[in-house]
């Protein structure tokens, strides 16, 4: 769907275009590389490149070869730092201003009449990282093996199910693949832009089937001698990694289309740095034939001490990133010290609807916690119970609105009720809601109880490491929601501890950011149960949905009927008509007032090192981008 929104500094028509193919001879190699090829360990460039490789013209200007670009990485847990800068090399990718997709692995692709049909055309000569060819056998083996076994997928991933239909593939020669689906599905495209649609060109198939019963008969004895592992497919994710998982990035052995490939241990859970080099076979070049990465090494050094991170770059030993250090609160610091880091601020725009979301966990484990929290005044009476003004003023230093979620004022799809509603500060209103909703016993300290005697007592984790204004807004809800007769008790844990907490259902609620300010139908996990790791509110709903009815909890009627607007949307392929099928997926959440927001999110600042060019002034900042992914940091160099 195409995104109304525009980065000006990215507006280039040129940037990322397919330009005309160069003559093999035009084509320059990495010094890096130079010692391999001398050797013969390592093909010529030519060689090494597709017959017509992607011809990409830099931002600014052509690059130079070498460096490293330093980043830091917060724990065990924070892979999509890694996704985000290296890009996720889909069959298309985002334009750099976010306005639509173009061509990436799949060099052009035809759409049939009613957009159920897509056939692509692969970059003839592409090769995976260990130099071994990429053909439609790798998207077959995705399709045919993985995605329709119910062992391996138990449940398809809802992005290759349409009608209720698993994806299907055809082969049509070595380099063309047709990707199928039951009914239309007018999203398709940008489905594949994401950062979780990634699957059909993620796996090497000559590679990955030493991990799948039907290719290796002895399967067994490799899970049997791997701890930790209980059968084929946990072993296939481990070695192959997933879309979204840390274990993408923990094995160096597995071939790759990335512009940079993980050396030595790779990104476990002991990892105190990891490293990446240059993708020897990247199939892309620039304008002047020079083969792309232009930097040699990304470093990622791993702390979970956010404070020793912006220490790191203020010292100038970051080269560029915004995650973990672009808050509100470090930008003073990181904006007095530029000089002295020797880098510069670029300014990230937020895409997300808002910065704090508190996602009430409907399908609570409690039967009493639960009927309190799916109590639509209950909800009310919690969000007029917060001042936001409050917060903004003290936490985030005046910059923000009162907002709850859904699209902002400047998108096509903004429904003012969704995201104003119930944003005033009224506690009265809120005791007499609380009240009428029969919870009018309280104990000695003014906390109300539920019909068992227990107090009314939320106990809520955030990931302090990374968000910590997060902990100092919960406090202050704690003391406006007192004057409710509403208990709060928070605590900072690492980010795998709360997503663990999170996915097994064992919340009162989740503290996260809302998207869908700038991406609506992109991210829509807060309006529609159906992202089985963030659609905090309903999980099990999520489960439901995925599954076809099979495993988690049936959702609420109204949760029922948008599923099935959401697969209207994905297939309906005139654009006004889809727009209109999700006004109404927003009339509906808003009229469920399910979940409940703080304030919109800033847009915050990056650091870049002042001698890397070809880095945006300026850039989307959104999960679903995922920035800075698609503005080629594979052209991002060092000035002499």
């Amino acid at each position: 769907m195409t995104q109304h929104w525009r980065i000006a500094s990215l507006a280039s028509a040129a940037f990322g275009a397919l330009l005309m193919p160069l003559a093999a001879a035009a084509y320059t190699d990495a010094p890096m590389l130079a010692d391999k090829v001398a050797a013969g360990d390592l093909p010529e460039v030519d060689a090494r490149l597709p017959d017509q490789p992607e011809v990409i013209e830099p931002l600014n200007e052509i690059g130079t070869y070498g460096g490293t670009i330093r980043r830091f990485l917060s724990g065990s847990n924070d892979h999509n730092s890694i996704l985000r800068f290296v890009m996720p090399q889909g069959l298309t990718r985002w334009k750099p201003d976010f306005s639509g997709v173009v061509p990436n692995i799949a060099e052009s692709w035809e759409v049939n009449e009613d957009s159920s049909e897509f056939t692509f055309h692969l970059r003839e000569g592409l090769k995976w990282s260990d130099g071994e060819p990429f053909t439609a056998d790798d998207i077959m083996f995705f399709v045919e093996d993985l995605l329709q076994n119910k062992e391996f997928y138990p449940n398809a991933p809802a992005r290759f199910v349409v009608g209720g239909e698993v994806m299907t593939a055809e082969k049509i020669d070595d380099y063309t693949v047709t990707l199928k689906f039951a009914a239309p599905y007018g999203t398709f495209l940008t489905e594949l832009a994401t950062p979780l649609a990634q699957e059909p060109v993620l796996w090497a198939k000559h590679y990955c089937q030493q991990f799948h019963p039907k290719y290796n008969a002895d399967v067994q004895q490799m899970v049997d001698a791997t701890e930790a592992v209980e059968d084929w497919p946990s072993l296939y994710r481990l070695k192959c990694g997933e879309v979204e998982a840390p274990n993408r990035w923990a094995n160096a052995e597995r071939p790759t289309l990335d512009p940079w490939i993980v050396t030595g241990d790779g990104y476990t859970a002991g990892s105190t740095q990891v490293i990446m080099e240059r993708n020897p076979y990247f199939w892309q070049v620039d304008t002047e034939g020079n083969q792309l990465p232009y930097v040699d090494r990304l470093q990622w050094g791993v702390s979970q001490d956010a404070q020793a991170i912006l220490l790191e770059a203020i010292a100038g030993n970051v080269d560029m990133q915004a995650r973990r250090i672009a808050t509100l609160a470090n930008q003073p610091v990181l904006y007095q010290n530029q000089d002295k880091g020797g880098y510069k601020l670029y300014q990230r725009t937020a895409a997300d609807s808002n910065d704090m979301a508190i996602h009430f966990n409907h399908t609570h484990k409690d039967p009493e916690m639960r009927a309190f929290l799916t109590n639509k005044d209950v909800r009310i009476a919690l969000s007029l119970g917060i001042d936001r003004e409050e917060i903004i003023d003290i936490v985030y230093q005046g910059v923000g609105e009162p907002w709850q979620i859904g699209p902002l004022p400047q998108h096509i799809l903004y429904n003012e009720k969704l995201g104003r509603q119930h944003t005033d500060f009224d506690p009265d209103r809120a005791n007499e809601l609380l009240d009428a909703a029969g919870y009018t016993e309280r104990n000695d300290d003014g906390i109300r109880l539920f019909p068992s005697g227990e107090p009314i007592i939320f106990n809520v984790n955030y990931p302090g490491v990374e968000v910590p204004h997060w902990g100092d807004s919960l406090e202050i809800i704690k003391d406006q929601w007192s004057q409710i007769g509403i208990g709060l008790n928070s605590s900072s844990v690492e980010r795998s501890i709360y997503y663990n907490r999170g996915e097994a259902n064992e919340h009162d609620f989740m503290v996260w950011g809302a998207p869908g300010g700038l991406d609506p139908t992109l991210s829509p996990r807060d309006v529609l149960a159906i992202h089985p790791q963030a659609s905090w509110f309903a999980i099990p709903w999520a489960r439901w949905h995925l599954s076809g009815g099979a495993d988690g909890q049936e959702p609420s009627e109204s949760m029922k009927k948008r599923f099935q607007l959401y697969d209207d949307f994905k297939a309906e392929a005139d654009q006004d008509k889809a727009l209109d099928i999700f006004r109404e997926i927003h009339r509906i959440a808003a009229e469920e007032f399910e979940i409940i927001g703080i304030t919109t999110r800033p847009s915050v600042y990056g650091v870049v090192n002042a001698k890397l060019r070809n880095v945006p002034e300026a850039l989307p900042g959104s999960w679903m981008y995922p920035d800075p992914g698609p503005t080629l940091p594979q052209t991002y160099f060092y000035a002499e």
